[in-house]
């Protein structure tokens, strides 16, 4: 059972005398904040009471009058302007307890209506190692689909990687003029990625030599300006000076674009083989788009050297994710949705939403001024085009019900216009929804590179993850009283699953929306809202079953009462209790980071627990039997929560 959901539906009984609008106040029963006042409040009489112009006390008085939660809750108690506050019977959490020791859910109900999601996440560029700016899309993705998958619906997961697009022209480019074949004989991946990043930065610089004279002339443009209207500001004229204020913050832009115009055009002037490439390619960036373009038209050599690359590039990218513990159900890249582009455009141009615009093929939509283009003026296809054929083969053969696209935030924009194309397209029966992330910042609160300012690699990121974790563990394993109870290979595992485990909870117990800034110190700290906690506290619940020689499963069929002697045996138990709900409200806004914080409550209240109520040295067996009970639920509902988030529960630390 889901006790919020149990207790909106029943004021929602309650409300319904009263208002057409019963769903929104129902949804104001929430878990108190304070356990003084009860374990649930309804705020709901003092916002309904402005709607009914009736004093709030008075409101929440009708609604206490019709709410009928007797069997759950001692009588509703009304405090100070109208707030409804409910305090569960201990009679009643018993009673849960005792099913909650039967179920293998922990009280977590299937949805009642199952849909068909399919997940797109990860998605990373092939032929390129994965690094830190991946993270985030493939954890949160991964944690959707097993929480989605539990909630009883069907979920395919679908790495949509990028094995189609201009870095390929880039790779193969640079493989016909600057190969390393011992390099690429030895370990092809790395060369390929090394030979991606010398023709971009090869690009990068023609291209910032070409815009530099003119970034110089309107910076100094703006300059003459900002000082011409500085000198004409009247100092009353607060419009005058807010426009100031606007030009200023333009200018921060305007260097900002002109200075790292000058880091590119200095890194290849400083070097002097890599100016002596640059002067002997000077049409660098047109050839490799030329390669790409021939890639696409089906240019036998460029055909056979993308068939020889992308097999180790997928096994590069399939033992990262074993690392990780993800795996896929689909891996359908842009090079499978090829064929499919030039009907995708000609059904649009039948149904009139693609039209000509500059010699491209543009979807116009209502509200944008930013067209959605579908076909260049040479003809190439966009990424948008590989999108809404994505979507076609989603709807129409794999049937899905909702898509979820778990895409940075800076991808918003293309995502709006990608959403109302599809739904004019006549895909207007399918939910899509852009599940957007924000950055991993270093301590600078700078998104996290390395020294040398390239994107900090994944596998080195885990790597050392697991060398951090390893140290903790060690320390840990050899400072307890009796001497040190794992193996070298135990401390491994141990330390890869609070290593890789610490990485993932870092990412998933902040808000999605919002940056965060990794910290080492903190993913892997053995207090506060870390994996590391949160696994120790499991370990240490394993500790005590195991010291106590307690057979769980005849434990759980014994269904012996429990006792709530002590406070904290209570607060224990309702956190228990209150797991469903955590589950489910992930489920809402689709946000992982709701169940890490209830994962991090239930352990936090556990020590509490663990300090103040003795278990195998409880005074009675009653009580021991009791406790032992609460302690197999808290050790399953942090391993099935922690299981739900890809992270491994280790009974020993």
């Amino acid at each position: 059972m889901n006790l919020l959901y149990e207790l909106q539906r029943r004021i929602a009984a309650a409300l319904a005398p009263l208002t057409d609008d019963v769903a929104t106040y129902a949804t104001m029963v929430r878990p108190a904040q304070d356990a003084r006042f009860g374990d649930y409040q309804a705020n709901c009489a003092m916002p309904l009471a402005g709607a009914l112009q009736q004093q709030p006390r008075e409101v929440a008085e009708r609604i206490v009058a019709s709410l009928d939660v007797a069997d759950l809750c001692h009588p509703p108690v009304i405090a100070g302007p109208g707030f409804i506050n409910l305090r569960l019977r201990d009679d009643w959490l018993r009673d849960r307890a005792a099913e909650l020791l039967a179920d293998e859910r922990l009280g977590v109900p299937r949805d009642a209506h199952a849909r068909h999601y399919v997940i797109d996440f990860s998605s990373p560029n092939v032929a390129k190692p994965m690094h830190v700016g991946h993270l985030r899309s493939t954890v949160i993705g991964d944690a959707l689909c097993r929480i989605l998958r539990f909630l009883g619906h069907r979920v395919t997961s679908d790495n949509h990687i990028g094995d189609w697009g201009t870095q390929f022209g880039m790779i193969i480019y640079g493989y016909k003029h600057f190969l390393d074949a011992d390099a690429f004989a030895a370990a092809p991946v790395p060369e390929l990625s090394r030979l991606y990043r010398l023709v971009n930065q090869l690009s990068d610089y023609r291209t910032a030599q070409a815009e530099l004279p003119a970034q110089q002339q309107r910076l100094a443009e703006r300059l003459t300006e900002l000082a011409q209207r500085k000198a004409a500001l009247d100092p009353q004229d607060k419009a005058g000076k807010k426009e100031l204020g606007k030009l200023e913050s333009s200018l921060t832009a305007l260097r900002d674009e002109l200075a790292a115009a000058e880091r590119k055009i200095a890194a290849v002037e400083s070097d002097s083989r890599l100016k002596s490439l640059a002067g002997a390619h000077p049409e660098i960036a047109r050839a490799a788009r030329s390669e790409t373009a021939k890639l696409h038209a089906g240019d036998a050599e460029n055909t056979r050297l993308w068939n020889q690359f992308l097999p180790a590039c997928l096994d590069m990218l399939h033992a990262m994710y074993a690392r990780l513990g993800i795996a896929f159900d689909l891996e359908l890249g842009e090079s499978y949705y090829q064929p499919m582009l030039s009907g995708v455009v000609e059904d649009l141009e039948r149904k009139g939403l693609a039209v000509e615009s500059d010699g491209a093929r543009c979807v116009f939509i209502a509200g944008n001024a930013a067209p959605f283009i579908v076909r260049k003026q040479d003809g190439a296809f966009t990424y948008a085009t590989t999108d809404l054929a994505t979507i076609r083969h989603r709807v129409d053969v794999l049937a899905a019900d909702e898509i979820l696209y778990v895409v940075d935030s800076r991808q918003s924009e293309h995502f709006k216009l990608l959403f109302e194309a599809a739904r004019l397209w006549g895909y207007d029966a399918t939910a899509f929804r852009h599940i957007s992330f924000g950055s991993v910042l270093g301590e600078d609160r700078r998104p996290l590179k390395t020294r040398a300012g390239d994107n900090i690699g994944l596998e080195s990121l885990i790597d050392e993850a697991i060398a951090e974790a390893r140290k903790i563990v060690d320390a840990s394993d050899d400072e307890k009283a009796n001497g040190r109870e794992l193996d070298d290979a135990a401390r491994q595992r141990v330390a890869e699953a609070v290593g890789i485990g610490g990485l993932k909870y870092a990412d998933l117990s902040h808000n999605r929306d919002s940056d965060y800034v990794f910290s080492w110190e903190k993913m892997l700290a053995k207090e506060g809202d870390t994996a590391t906690y949160v696994q120790y506290a499991h370990a240490r619940v394993c500790g005590i079953i195991r010291k106590g020689a307690v057979d769980r499963t005849a434990l759980r069929a014994a269904s012996r009462p429990i006792v709530l002697s002590e406070p904290e045996e209570r607060a224990l138990l309702l956190q228990l209790v209150r797991f469903a709900e955590a589950v489910s409200e992930v489920r809402h806004d689709y946000r992982p980071n709701l169940l890490t914080q209830t994962l991090f409550e239930t352990a936090n209240l556990f020590s509490g627990f663990y300090v103040k109520c003795p278990v195998l040295k409880a005074d009675d067996v009653a009580t021991r039997d009791s406790r032992l009970a609460l302690c197999d639920l808290t050790a399953r509902v942090l391993s099935t929560g922690l299981a739900l988030l890809g992270i491994d529960s280790p009974e020993q630390m």
